[in-house]
């Protein structure tokens, strides 16, 4: 794995901050160095939001994404902000309801229905950021499925762990079913 330059952008409320936290807590918990970071406009709720986590196999020495290796983007702002800025060998993973910007350079762009899936497979929005939880650990594995679910478990509020498990697995699927059909 190396080190990996993870940035995860929508729009406050959205969850992405919480999204790179329990990435980076699974990363911990499988041995892994980490470091998490998030801004978001002073207008929080419905603001833009960006939150970022750097995972490496060694210490990490300076904590800020210079360079993102996975770009994740839920709305259209958040993808015509970012995605421009990622250069041509950055995995980028975005809703399907997103059009891409034409003057993005990133060769592999994955759309899946992230916001959809939470919406009518979930049946409750708010979990899409765990949705998309799962897709990411499915096309970056970061860390087993163990570890991801006990990081994911620490992170949710009580009585919605079923919830979260079923959001966390359909993510996943998304991202086994994406690389099924594209032979990766």
């Amino acid at each position: 794995m190396s080190r990996q330059e993870l940035r995860l952008a929508g729009s406050g409320g959205q969850g992405v901050i919480l999204a790179t936290v329990i990435l980076a807590e699974a990363a911990i918990i499988s041995g892994k160095h980490t470091a998490q970071s998030q801004s978001y406009g002073p207008e929080a709720r419905g603001g833009s939001c960006k939150a970022e986590t750097l995972i490496s196999d060694e210490p990490i020495g300076f904590t800020k994404v210079q360079n993102p290796t996975f770009l994740m983007a839920l709305t259209q702002k958040s993808l015509d902000d970012y995605g421009p800025k990622v250069d041509e060998n950055c995995l980028v993973l975005i809703d399907s309801a997103l059009e891409v910007p034409e003057d993005m350079p990133a060769a592999k762009v994955i759309k899946l229905p992230i916001l959809e899936t939470a919406r009518t497979e979930v049946g409750r929005l708010q979990t899409a950021n765990i949705v998309a939880v799962g897709c990411i650990n499915g096309f970056l594995n970061i860390t087993d499925a163990a570890s991801m679910e006990k990081a994911v478990m620490m992170h949710i509020p009580k009585g919605t762990e079923k919830l979260n498990m079923k959001a966390l697995e359909l993510g996943k699927g998304l991202a086994e079913k994406w690389l099924e059909e594209n032979g990766k």
